[in-house]
């Protein structure tokens, strides 16, 4: 490639809007990230590796094959000054069938530990939601003590928001009339804000976003916020989500399964 053709390209990258998105979007985490670091609500953790919300008390974290074998016992142990694991989302289908490899044992072994559970599904929403909320709970028992079941929906997969939210209503319906809990909603907050806010207000929502200090949603309150999927865990090979729960012990303990 002669001169003239390299200068050419690298003047087409520079004047490319996928360029400028780019370095705009970069500067922007870059500035989230500096105003964090000063951030009086955050606190850098070093066993964990993150900084952490200092205005939450109850904190957990979400896994799935992608974390590999994990040692609950590890995880339950594990403590900086008063943050330590007391609950988990662990992945246990997806679509119509696929199940975790990991969810067995997880959904075994962490109770065991005295970690309260929620399993959840990956919803597709071009597919039917009667037939994923089936294989779902053909999958998953609850018991007392548990969270409710939850569903992560962050995609449209080429289908229209009405059909995707047609079909998560029947899944919703469907879930809760088996195990007479409403199901938690999980999904990221630009999601929410494009296609699922003002619909699903009287669900238990889990919100991840880790550039805004706190996630606003409107008049609607999250129950669980997703803040960082970087945290260093005892036990876990891999890096995790790290989430907390928005209220005290008893609001906590209101929100387990009778």
């Amino acid at each position: 490639m002669g001169w003239k053709a390299a200068i050419g390209i690298i003047i087409l990258l520079v004047l490319s809007p996928f360029y400028y998105g780019h370095v705009l979007k970069g500067l922007t985490s870059a500035w989230q990230w500096v105003r964090n670091v000063d951030n009086p609500n955050y606190r850098k953790y070093k066993s964990f590796n993150i900084r952490i919300p200092t205005n939450y008390k109850i904190h957990g974290i979400d896994v799935s094959s992608y974390q590999g074998t994990v040692h609950w016992d590890k995880v339950k142990s594990m403590r900086e000054d008063s943050v330590h694991i007391s609950f988990a989302f662990i992945k246990a289908t997806e679509g119509l069938q696929l199940v975790d490899p990991f969810f067995k044992r997880n959904w075994r072994d962490a109770p065991k530990n005295g970690i309260a559970c929620s399993a959840y599904h990956y919803f597709w929403p071009e597919k039917s939601g009667k037939l994923q909320a089936a294989f779902f709970l053909k999958n998953v028992k609850i018991k007392p003590g548990d969270l409710p079941l939850t569903v992560d929906i962050e995609v449209l997969n080429r289908v229209s928001p009405e059909k995707m939210r047609e079909e998560l209503t029947i899944f919703l319906k469907q879930v809760e009339d088996k195990t007479k809990v409403k199901p938690i909603i999980y999904t990221g907050l630009k999601f929410y804000r494009d296609n699922i806010s003002g619909y699903f207000d009287d669900y238990p929502l889990w919100i991840a976003h880790y550039v805004e200090p706190t996630p606003t949603i409107g008049n609607t309150h999250w129950k669980f916020w997703q803040h960082s999927d970087r945290a260093k865990i005892n036990g876990i090979s891999r890096p995790v989500d790290f989430d907390v729960f928005s209220g005290d012990s008893v609001a906590f303990q209101k929100l387990l399964v009778k």
